[in-house]
């Protein structure tokens, strides 16, 4: 797939107002600082211009972005587990983004951004064990790959598979990525390209 166009559509803080028509979303989320903007930033070759923030927690809003001219909507969503903001707006924030993985019809697949630089949390496996018990349709992505061979990186996505692997038959799709070696970009659009082709059409 080509990205020719990844244009901003609008921000919610209500999914009763997201976008109305029945086109097929992709969402992007993760701890905070996982990388999430600059993997959306290398996936549309900064077409979409998500912002890159030295403030962890910053996205607050459901993002959307137009990708070829609304074939399909990219979505941003908040991060989750950020310890800076206070207990009330961390619980309002994890209500906001479960009712939209829960309620929104038109997510296909659900991309959940994880360090590959760090041993697994359990914050990150809670969230993956509740997909499961609303099966909700995701991915796995391993972001900050920027040497992917390495004994560390190799270990901590070895000991996070292990771990899913405890309650999990089999595991979801998994994406290694790095956005300065542009690692994961193809595979990633292929298959949000694969899962579009199998949609019917309206």
């Amino acid at each position: 797939m080509k990205i020719e166009t990844a244009s901003y559509f609008g921000s919610f803080v209500d999914v009763e107002k997201c976008p109305k028509e029945i086109v097929p979303e992709y969402a992007f989320i993760g701890r905070s600082n996982v990388g999430k903007s600059s993997l959306i930033n290398y996936l549309t070759e900064k077409k979409a211009d998500a912002k890159v923030s030295g403030s962890p927690g910053k996205t607050r809003t459901i993002n959307y972005f137009a990708i070829n001219t609304n074939k399909w909507y990219l979505v941003d969503l908040p991060g989750y587990g950020y310890a800076r903001t206070s207990k009330s707006t961390r619980e309002d924030w994890d209500k906001f983004i479960r009712t939209y993985l829960r309620k929104r019809g038109q997510l296909i697949n659900l991309f959940v951004l994880v360090d590959t630089r760090i041993p697994p949390q359990k914050i990150d496996l809670e969230f993956i064990e509740w997909l499961g018990e609303h099966q909700i349709a995701f991915s796995i992505v391993f972001t900050k790959n920027d040497k992917p061979k390495s004994l560390n990186n190799l270990n901590n996505r070895k000991a996070f598979e292990n771990e899913l692997l405890k309650s999990w038959e089999e595991l979801p799709n998994i994406f290694l990525t790095s956005s300065a070696s542009n690692l994961g970009r193809a595979e990633i659009l292929a298959f949000i390209d694969q899962c579009n082709q199998t949609i019917p059409q309206q």
